[in-house]
């Protein structure tokens, strides 16, 4: 018994750890531009409807779009994301509730037949409200490898 309880401390302090590495804020904004990503290849509008900030902002190739229209384009079947790698993530703080999370990405993604451009650099702008982080702009610029 006395084994038993040992093994089920250090599983709790393990546990602990790693949940503790995964509320640091760094963490946190890298995980929800992942998880956006997988959205996207998802096709799943609800999560963007929940991920980006009522006055958000998209910079794309057609000019600026705002959350609607985002979460209706992600939602279409107008694009199909085969596949797609994000890495190089660099995360700046500027306070408590207002971050850039800046990476690379290249993706295989075809929208309306043409092929998206990649790879690219990315700029996610975050601010926190109530409590929780939302994307309030994004944006790609095309580039070589």
């Amino acid at each position: 018994m006395k084994c038993i309880a040992i093994l089920l401390f250090n599983s709790v302090l393990v546990s602990g750890s790693i949940f503790a590495q995964q509320l640091k804020p760094e963490d946190a904004l890298i995980s929800l531009e992942k998880q956006s990503w997988e959205a996207w290849q998802k096709r799943d509008g609800k999560f963007f409807q929940d991920f980006l900030s009522d006055d958000h902002v998209e910079v794309g190739q057609s000019g600026l779009a705002g959350k609607p229209a985002i979460v209706s384009f992600v939602g279409s079947l107008i694009c199909k994301v085969e596949s797609y790698k994000v890495d190089k993530f660099k995360v700046v703080f500027f306070d408590a509730n207002f971050a850039v999370v800046n990476y690379f990405a290249e993706q295989d993604t075809t929208c309306n037949g043409v092929k998206v451009p990649s790879p690219a650099w990315v700029s996610s702008v975050y601010i926190k409200r109530n409590g929780r982080w939302l994307n309030a702009l994004y944006q790609q610029t095309p580039t070589s490898k």
